[in-house]
């Protein structure tokens, strides 16, 4: 199943808020850095939440992620619920930060959650009028929004097929939202370090391009253990650019430091370094590079879990190349550690290499 950067650990950031940390050195944001705000568990003031923002914007992140879920904001057919996100979305709009909109239909092996009134669709009888109305809703309502990404960790879906069901229902969708929204890019999200581990990159040219392809990226190996240095990782994130001949968004980059899964601070600063290298050199490829989560989780919320996501049950098992309790319990050290402030929030020397 889907690990959770986008489906669990997102789903914290979307629907909890707590309290913020100061962090020193203001910068100005840069609109093609980014930095997704994970706020931990508990319940905080729109004043607290507007403050984490800030220190992200103040960090110099001129964008951040946004996680929505269709069974969350469209409950039932044709009404929308944006309690979840007007917090989240309207404190990055008044921190001048644009988002990138990760909608979840295809969430690596998970496809969803859909409402409970769509049933469980496979990607052949998707509407893509209906997925396009929710969407342009969602574009409507937020005008911070800048890129969509409808697919995420593609190459876990679609490893085995189906991606010619998938073009079609794309191309569909993909024209609807231009046509009302056209400033607006669209496209879809592969994870480079599956693509590298696996060999599946020519799922990256058989999927349907859109405007940009966009990458997450952890320097593991498949059972989420730290095999790359800094510069080793640097190496990889370069080979997105051969990957795709277009545009390419480094939508979720991390490094974890638990030396359960042989992480540390001191290279997850310099991988910051090392990404803030790339970003400067690819200002005519690289449309933007955003850093997984602001702030730690404490140990043992990061792994596998049955969570309630708009009244749909959703199983995550592990990383979508192996669901064993090894792979588990490293994709909590690692997922849990990736943050550039400690749960205790006080910052890594990530955050000061992220804000220089």
């Amino acid at each position: 199943m889907r690990p959770l950067p986008i489906l669990a650990a997102a789903l914290a950031a979307a629907l909890a808020v707590a309290l913020a940390v100061a962090l020193p050195t203001p910068q100005d944001p840069a609109p093609r850095l980014g930095l997704a705000v994970n706020l931990p568990p508990g319940p905080a003031t729109v004043a607290q939440v507007d403050a984490a923002y800030r220190d992200a914007a103040g960090a110099g992140a001129g964008r951040t992620n946004a996680y929505m879920f269709w069974s969350i904001v469209e409950p039932e057919p044709g009404s929308y619920d944006w309690r979840s996100y007007d917090p989240l979305l309207g404190a990055a709009s008044r921190n001048g930060m644009d988002v990138t909109l990760f909608f979840s239909i295809v969430n690596g092996e998970t496809l969803g959650p859909f409402p409970a009134w769509m049933g469980d669709p496979d990607i052949a009888s998707l509407d893509p009028a209906r997925a396009a109305s929710v969407i342009g809703a969602a574009l409507s309502r937020y005008p911070s929004i800048d890129s969509v990404l409808v697919s995420g960790q593609t190459e876990s879906q679609f490893r085995r097929g189906g991606i010619a069901e998938y073009s079609e229902f794309f191309g569909s969708l993909y024209g609807m939202l231009k046509a009302d929204h056209p400033d607006v890019l669209v496209g879809n999200s592969f994870a480079l370090h599956h693509i590298i581990n696996k060999d599946l990159g020519h799922l990256v040219s058989e999927a349907p391009p859109g405007d940009y392809v966009a990458f997450s990226y952890w320097p593991v190996d498949a059972v989420n253990e730290i095999t790359a240095t800094p510069a080793e990782a640097a190496a990889d994130l370069r080979r997105a650019l051969e990957l795709a001949p277009g545009p390419v968004s480094f939508f979720e980059v991390a490094w974890g430091t638990s030396p359960d899964v042989g992480g540390s601070e001191a290279d997850q600063a310099e991988f910051v370094s090392e990404l803030g290298s790339l970003y400067g050199e690819g200002a005519g490829r690289i449309l933007h590079a955003t850093w997984f989560r602001q702030h730690d989780a404490e140990p043992g919320t990061c792994g596998a879990a049955l969570l309630d996501i708009g009244g749909r049950d959703v199983e995550l098992t592990g990383s979508g190349l192996g669901g064993n309790a090894h792979v588990i319990e490293r994709l909590d050290a690692f997922v849990c550690s990736s943050g550039l402030v400690r749960a205790d929030g006080t910052p890594k020397p990530g955050w000061g290499a992220f804000s220089g």
